[in-house]
């Protein structure tokens, strides 16, 4: 049997695109027969899916099983804990100590002659404290059967490890959540009482890396909205500004499902989430420029219409020339097929649709927001008294 998979792009930083479905539990038998379903259930509703079990679906590796026999041990003067090092000294050896030999650091491994077949190993001598010298089979029953190729534990509890790699064009979100639909209710009714599955991986880096992006994403928020009130000195100008956050990030939204729709599969990865933060410094500079011009002409005298009007007017060139730039320096990483182009092709669909959305917010949108409370401001200018006339001397 063969599997191929494609490597991930950051070498030593993740394991590809693998979704670790991990079944635990105390009977190896229960949790071979869920495996074996799973393995059958997530072929059939993945189709093109590859599915690779750790450490085996059969128990086809010869083993011995020895099970100790309580009252023996008690008698000839050990317990299980001395029974199970010495059986450890008549297999690959155990561990006594070390010696140092003033250049390096040496173990000390206790080893019994070797043998050849479970009779041999039955009828090894062993000198007991209170009932001389036993063979082996007097303090435990010896029994051949089957065992898995390996033992595999994930935090001390047996598992068994269905490795999924997704087929192409389908991301680990989806992948995840048909697994959990359809193939975890079927294997959940065939794992013994104290059986789990949970899920590793990548998918579960997946997670983590979406929970840090988010707490990432809303601390940027929090410090940028109070960074534009302390430089506009106004709460209310400061949430202008942010307002164009939330609709660059639907058109960074719209984008991607553009792509996708096209033909073009592209997944919401590390680098595509990274582009929804630097979005969040590029889309806010246009609104600042607005609200800041808008602001200074109102200060020298202009009445709010006026002073929006003039605010657009002036700074309508600087914002199509900032956001033309930012667009036309990513259309290349969109539109460029090639080696590694899908590693950056989200990033830049998120700033292309961003800054595309938020423009047309800044230039409609935000001059009408801007004009809101245009009436009390008119009021206000009506209730301040005229300025009196100077008077000045004829010798002038």
């Amino acid at each position: 049997m063969a599997f191929a998979k494609r490597s991930s792009l950051f070498g030593g930083f993740g394991t590809g695109n693998t979704i670790d479905v991990d079944l635990q539990g105390r009977s190896i038998e229960s949790l071979l027969q869920a495996a074996q379903v799973g393995f059958g259930t997530i072929h059939r509703i993945l189709p093109g899916a590859s599915v690779r079990p750790f450490p085996g679906l059969d128990l086809s590796d010869p083993e011995l099983r020895l099970t100790p026999i309580e009252r023996n041990i008690v008698e000839a003067g050990w317990d299980r804990s001395t029974l199970t090092g010495i059986i450890r000294a008549l297999g690959d050896g155990l561990f006594v100590g070390d010696y140092f030999d003033g250049e390096q650091r040496l173990d000390i491994i206790l080893r019994a002659v070797p043998w050849s077949t479970p009779e041999e190993l039955a009828n090894l001598p062993l000198a007991t404290p209170d009932a001389g010298v036993l063979p082996l089979n007097a303090l435990v029953d010896i029994t051949r059967t089957a065992g898995p190729a390996e033992i595999r534990r994930i935090d001390r509890r047996r598992t068994i490890t269905l490795r999924v790699t997704p087929p192409e064009g389908m991301s680990l979100d989806e992948a995840v959540r048909i697994i959990r639909e359809k193939a975890q209710p079927v294997m959940v009714n065939l794992m013994p009482e104290d059986g789990d599955i949970r899920y590793a991986g990548t998918a579960d880096k997946l997670e983590t890396a979406k929970a840090n992006m988010l707490g990432n994403f809303i601390l940027a928020i929090v410090i940028l909205y109070l960074l534009m009130s302390a430089l506009f000195r106004s709460f209310l100008d400061s949430l202008l500004v942010v307002l164009a956050i939330p609709l660059a990030t639907v058109g960074g939204v719209l984008a991607l499902l553009a792509i996708n729709s096209m033909g073009i599969f592209q997944p919401m990865d590390l680098l595509t989430m990274i582009g929804f933060i630097i979005l969040l410094g590029l889309v806010v500079n246009n609104a600042i420029l607005l609200v800041h011009q808008t602001r200074s002409a109102e200060r020298e005298g202009l009445c709010r219409a006026a002073a929006v009007e003039q605010a657009v007017r002036m700074r309508l060139r600087p914002i199509l020339m900032s956001t033309l730039t930012s667009i036309f320096g990513m259309l290349p990483l969109l539109l460029m097929p090639g080696a590694g182009s899908e590693l950056y092709r989200g990033l830049a669909a998120v700033i292309v649709g961003g800054m595309a959305v938020s423009t047309v917010f800044t230039l409609l949108l935000l001059p009408s927001l801007l004009r809101i409370g245009e009436g009390a401001s008119q009021a206000q200018a009506g209730k301040t008294p005229p300025p009196q006339p100077q008077l000045r001397s004829v010798a002038e």
